[in-house]
Parts: structure tokens; sequence; C-alpha cells
């Protein structure tokens, strides 16, 4: 494993598990089996660190939207994002809640707008288009986005604590109750 993918896998789980504050660069390196200044090679600061780990998760999430553009339907297409990304979160729990963390930290002002357009546009041009051929309501695209993103942070968080329900059927039925909520009526 390169050295710089094994410092951001390290600092993802210290993180996680101490905070943001509470986690040393040294403690990173050390964790890493590197020296400080090897951590420093690769990241000129900790900001630089936690938003590099935040990138790399990012773009990791970002990949399920692409495979999920080959649905047919407005309505197939975000269902399969909305499933996929829960699925993701349940598998990678850690990551997960590594991007819930950065999204509540004031790290996320850190980050370049262009860079988070990068990962939000795709699903706001879904939106809009499925506004524009009347599948979803006239709402503002970046409310309805919220609505999603929410839902799916909500729907996570519940299987985590409540890992016996049936994951399959949660999601479903989860997904169906925000479609009704966002669809156009005929």
């Amino acid at each position: 494993m390169d050295k710089r993918k094994l410092l951001i896998d390290t600092a993802l789980k210290l993180f996680v598990e101490n905070g943001f504050h509470g986690t040393a660069t040294a403690k990173i390196a050390k964790e890493a089996n590197v020296a400080n200044g090897t951590l420093f090679q690769y990241f000129k600061t900790k900001e630089e660190l936690i938003i590099a780990v935040f990138i790399t998760v990012k773009s990791e999430m970002a990949g399920m939207f692409i495979k999920s553009q080959t649905e047919k339907s407005i309505t197939d297409t975000l269902k399969t994002q909305f499933t996929n990304t829960v699925v993701w979160a349940l598998k990678n729990r850690v990551k997960f809640q590594y991007v819930q963390q950065f999204y509540s930290s004031p790290y996320i002002h850190l980050i370049k707008q262009t860079e988070l357009k990068k990962y939000i546009d795709p699903h706001l041009n879904l939106i809009k288009e499925g506004i524009e051929t009347n599948k979803i309501k006239d709402l503002d695209a970046a409310l309805i986005y919220q609505l999603f993103a929410n839902q799916t942070f909500g729907v996570v968080q519940y299987l985590f604590s409540n890992q016996k329900k049936k994951q399959t059927e949660v999601i479903e039925t989860t997904f169906q109750l925000l479609w009704d909520m966002i669809k156009k009526s005929k």
C-alpha cells in the first residue's frame, strides 16, 4: 500500500474514533508506522489531510452515481442511487460516519465550491431533468437534493441502530415515501 493511501486510511479511522481535534498528526503517523515528517511530505497541514480524506471518500461515493445512470427512468435512477448509497454506507460505516462528521464541521468551509459542485451537480442535474419532464414537483432542485441527502443519512442511522430490521424492505419503503413526497401528481 502506498504511504499516502495508508495515511488517509489511518487518518479516516482515527478521525472517526477521536474527532478532528482529538487526533494529533503524530498519532496518525505513529499508527501508520511512518515518521511524522513523512506525513507532512504528503500533507502540508492537518487541514489538508482532513480535506484529502473527505475527497477520497466522496470520490468513492460518486462512483455509485455513475453506476446508477444506466437506469432508464428518473424514478429508477433515483431509486438505484438511493439504494446504492444506503447499501454502501452500511458496508462502509466508518467512511459514512466521516462524511457526516465532515459536513458538520467547520472544515466543510475549506473545500472549494468547485470541488463540492463536482459531487452535487450530477444529482441536481438529474433532479432538474425530473422537474423539466414533469416527473418531479416544480420545487427548487437544491431543496429536493437536501431532502434526498437527509433521508439517506436518516435511513442509514436508523439501520445502524436497528440491524435486525429487514434492510431491503426499509430501504424500499423509505425510497417510496420520499418519491411520493416529490413526484408530480398526474
